[in-house]
């Protein structure tokens, strides 16, 4: 079974690469550095908010992946 509320973003900042891993129907927004290492976990959201979180995250740059995606494929 697919979850269709995951998206996944991927962007530079500094010289470093970050994700980050939404998920709407859980409220759930965390992002990790390019060593996959967890740097902030957001619980409780409601979807306006995640939905705001990832307006800003594309807003600077990010680029919005496939979850089927292969892994640095974006590189």
């Amino acid at each position: 079974m697919k979850e269709t509320s995951v998206n996944i973003y991927i962007w530079i900042q500094n010289g470093i690469i970050f994700k980050a891993v939404t998920n709407i129907d859980n409220g759930i927004v965390k992002i990790y550095d390019e060593n996959d290492v967890l740097i902030l976990k957001r619980t409780g959201l409601n979807k306006l908010q995640v939905k705001c979180i990832e307006n800003n995250i594309l807003k600077y740059g990010a680029k919005k992946l496939d979850t089927h995606a292969e892994p640095f494929r974006f590189l």
